[in-house]
């Protein structure tokens, strides 16, 4: 039984960790913070990256990184995939930022990564990392897709926390593609041929210690905001289409830098912010990707975030859920609403589907909450009308009709 852990925002250091099905004994622990040592049987066994290779001084001891949102299993090269939260504190001048020291990236590595990990021993055999010296809440630990590409090349996509859809391979994790999927990205202008960003650099947040008073450092605004071009919920491939379904948000943030001490149960954050909406018109876009060339076939856009999980089927649908409470089934090639069912309360679920006795059912839980209402800012705001619940819907295909398809 492979998990991750939470915390990132509290110094925690993100870990991995195996247990005996059997017994819940512990088999093997992977810190994913440099500089941390793993164990193996009930011992020692080696030291996750190189002492302060990418972290200045003691930071490391305290460097976020956590695993929260799960992993998965590529059975085809035998390897966990795990993806790697925010380095912590968010302020990214107290991690070498800035002027990276001589022999010292400052990239924080493993934090906002992903690692592919042997099952047996722990042990990492691959890491990519989407955003270097993270300076943004630009979370890593968003979800890993493993499918074949049109010519039969074994690959993983997965759509980041800062905005961009990566294609990489799953023999070994090296960067093969990315491109943007949500509009007006401003922390970066591209990803290099070696699948590092290109910094804009006077859009990170200030450093504090420059400022006159001692307080924050200079405002910038940012995009994405730190909830992310897309958060936890699941996109979804379809076989039949070559496309991944992508549930995104379009917005932004205020976000400043300031002073910070670690303290063992509190916030070790050193940032501030205020996410903002960034069109008039939506927050939500659902976005089917062409993952060879990044292109949007089709947008369905939704005013209030999407929160929900995707689902394909190979009936040609694509279903997820808006916090408005609606459950929806859109056709995948054009993007339409084929189907439509109010179920009273914003849907934040993933849709599930299974055969039993014959007949075909979905399900979908619909209860509004979360990370949205709490930190939105602004976009708090525009949803606060929405109405809260708990509910878990289910619908059967008519046998008469699935006989007849």
């Amino acid at each position: 039984v492979i998990t991750g852990n939470s915390g990132g925002e509290f110094g925690i250091v993100g870990e991995v960790q195996a247990r005996d099905v059997e017994t819940g004994d512990m088999v093997w622990t992977r810190p994913v913070i440099e500089g941390h040592m793993g164990t193996l049987n009930g011992e020692e066994s080696t030291m996750t990256g190189e002492l302060n290779a990418t972290w200045p001084g003691d930071l490391w001891k305290t460097g976020g990184g956590a695993t929260w949102l799960g992993g998965s299993y590529d059975a085809e090269t035998d390897t966990l995939i795990f993806g790697t939260g925010n380095p912590a504190p968010w302020n990214s001048h107290l991690r070498g930022a800035g002027s990276p020291s001589e022999g010292n990236t400052g990239d924080n590595l493993y934090a906002a990564s992903r690692l592919g990990i042997d099952p047996a021993t722990g042990e990492i055999k691959w890491h990519f990392q989407t955003t270097p010296r993270e300076g943004w809440d630009y979370d890593g630990v968003n979800e890993v897709v493993a499918y074949e590409d049109a010519d039969g090349n074994k690959r993983f996509a997965t759509a980041d926390r800062n905005g961009y859809f990566y294609v990489l391979n799953r023999e070994d994790g090296a960067f093969v593609d990315a491109h943007p999927f949500v509009k007006d990205i401003t922390w970066a202008s591209d990803i290099d041929e070696t699948g590092r960003p290109v910094f804009v650099e006077e859009n990170r947040p200030g450093d504090p210690s420059e400022a006159a008073d001692g307080g924050k450092g200079e405002v910038v605004f940012s995009a994405p905001g730190f909830l992310g071009g897309k958060n936890w919920m699941p996109m979804a491939y379809s076989q039949n289409t070559g496309l991944f379904y992508v549930p995104s948000n379009e917005w932004g943030m205020d976000i400043w830098n300031e002073p910070v001490t670690y303290k063992k149960g509190a916030a070790y954050l050193g940032s501030g912010f205020t996410i903002k909406p960034m069109y008039e018109d939506h927050i939500g876009s659902l976005k089917a990707i062409d993952p060879a060339t990044g292109e949007w076939k089709w947008e369905f856009k939704n005013e209030a975030p999407l929160w929900g999980g995707v689902m394909t089927t190979a009936g040609g649908l694509v279903f997820t859920g808006t916090p408005e409470g609606k459950f929806l089934a859109l056709d995948d090639e054009t993007g339409e609403v084929l189907w439509s069912f109010q179920t009273g309360s914003g849907i934040v679920g993933q849709p599930v589907t299974w055969d039993q006795d014959g007949e075909q059912y979905v399900s979908v839980v619909s209860g509004w909450g979360g990370a949205v209402p709490l930190w939105g800012g602004e976009v708090a705001k525009k949803v606060n009308y929405l109405n809260q619940g708990g509910t878990v819907w289910t619908f059967k295909l008519p046998r008469q009709l699935a006989s007849s398809n």
